[in-house]
């Protein structure tokens, strides 16, 4: 009888760890979900006569490969500001 009363015991225990979680999982979604996208510039300004190759936002940068003048840049933006942060020429050997 003692047995049998456990094991309904750690049945019901189980159970209602099982509930919490799910509402705990459900609480976590519903946070996340609703957060706002971080923010991204609308415009980052590149010389005169500048051709773009291409653009991306990865790796917590705008990155923005042009040519200009016969040379390949790739430039690196803040995402939030639009400020260059780092620019690199690029050269075929």
């Amino acid at each position: 009888m003692l047995k049998r009363a456990r094991r309904s015991f750690g049945v019901s225990v189980g159970i209602l760890l099982l509930g919490f979680m799910a509402i705990a999982f459900a609480l976590v979604y519903r946070v996340m979900r609703d957060a706002p996208p971080p923010a991204v510039a609308e415009v980052v300004t590149l010389p005169a006569g500048a051709e773009i190759v291409s653009s991306l936002v990865a790796d917590g940068a705008i990155n923005v490969t042009y040519r200009v003048g016969g040379q390949t840049v790739l430039a690196l933006y803040d995402p939030a500001s639009g400020d260059l942060i780092r620019q690199i020429g690029l050269e075929a050997e």
